[in-house]
């Protein structure tokens, strides 16, 4: 078995906070940990320069643009998979899949590289979505999201496709972790109004998909049963999604919900705002492949209320069944926050979602494709 570095290439739309933008830093960390060579292109963001401090190379390219000019990306990336002797090209979104696999396929066999795509997202069904199944090995992030392929894309087969869910690490994010002293005190500096309150917090960024709708609604009719709530919207705003986030403001005005729903904006310390929380939500109306803030705040020991679907619904049920609600079920929702405000449950210890393991299996089905031992 032949025995030497290897070089991967990941590609995603941006580097902006995420589940998707860490997991791709966390492989690329323990690639060059490892001894091999890590690289990704991305548009830049928040996390480019946490990537390079992980000893990964990053190359700002617009491939996640959805614009036809982006196609025009395909040979300037066919001859970088070229000169850069890439051994596995990893496609983590649609648009960068489209270039990865045109740019792949248009190689000689003999030069290519082998081609990953992970499935993050319960994609709408369409031939654009098609290419996420392309990849010579298809990592889906759950059971759910592979029963969606294989549901939606039955020419997949089996033998393709490979389960690696998201791991969280539990130095990172240990049980019944406390904030330091400094940073509690910041934290009732900048938000004198949570001082009192039974803390909820929503983490996810300003975008429909995170049901910032019915958090708002969650929180107004607690209030009105005089139950002493705080609701948290943690997460960073998209520009291109600003009269969403218009929409959500005028919600919280219109209820009056003004001193009782606080915006924080993108945090970098969001283990910190989970310690610190009652209680942390995961209310999607559309089902997500997994559920990653779910994982990190169970890590914790902080109990979550989740809607029963996807990815959420699969980790709150091996880990936190009691955490499980109908989805979109307002008054369920409201009777078991109170439920848990009244009498917190006690969260079980996870050791079945860890990041060594998702690490380690990653790397696994490199080598299981390269023939390399690493």
């Amino acid at each position: 078995m032949v025995q030497r570095p290897l070089t991967v290439l990941q590609v995603l739309p941006a580097l902006e906070s995420g589940g998707v933008e860490q997991g791709v830093l966390e492989i690329g960390a323990e690639l060059v940990q490892r001894g091999h060579r890590s690289i990704i292109i991305s548009a830049g963001g928040y996390l480019a320069e946490t990537l390079k401090g992980g000893g990964s190379e990053h190359y700002t390219w617009p491939i996640g643009a959805k614009s036809p000019w982006t196609l025009g990306l395909v040979l300037r990336l066919r001859r970088f998979l070229s000169e850069q002797q890439v051994d596995i090209l990893h496609a983590h979104s649609r648009v960068p899949a489209w270039v990865a696999w045109l740019a792949w396929w248009s190689m000689p066999e003999s030069i290519r590289p082998r081609f990953v795509t992970t499935v993050h997202g319960l994609y709408s069904v369409n031939r654009y979505s098609r290419i996420m199944t392309w990849g010579e090995k298809v990592i889906t992030v759950s059971e759910r999201a592979r029963q969606y392929v294989l549901e939606n894309y039955p020419e997949v087969r089996l033998e393709q496709l490979i389960v690696i869910p998201w791991g969280v690490d539990p130095e990172l994010y240990p049980y019944g972790y406390q904030p330091s002293r400094e940073w509690l005190a910041r934290w009732e500096r900048d938000y004198p109004q949570l001082q009192g309150k039974k803390i909820l917090t929503l983490p996810g960024r300003l975008t429909r998909l995170k049901g910032h709708q019915d958090f708002i609604e969650l929180i107004g009719r607690l209030r009105e049963r005089g139950c002493p709530v705080h609701g948290l919207i943690v997460g960073g705003e998209d520009p291109r999604r600003q009269r969403y986030a218009d929409e959500i403001r005028r919600q919280i005005s219109h209820e009056g919900l003004q001193g009782a729903v606080t915006f924080t904006g993108h945090r970098s310390d969001l283990r910190e705002i989970y310690a610190i929380s009652d209680l942390v939500l995961s209310l999607s109306k559309k089902p997500e492949s997994f559920g990653r803030t779910v994982l990190e705040a169970l890590s914790l020991g902080v109990p979550v209320i989740g809607y029963d679907h996807g990815g959420v619904g699969e980790v709150l049920g091996q880990l936190f069944p009691e955490g499980r609600v109908p989805v979109a079920n307002l008054s369920i929702l409201s009777e078991q926050v109170i439920q848990f405000i009244k009498a917190p449950p006690k969260v079980p210890k996870q050791r079945c979602y860890t990041l060594q393991r998702m690490l380690a299996q990653t790397l696994q089905c490199y080598r299981t494709l390269c023939g390399f031992t690493l």
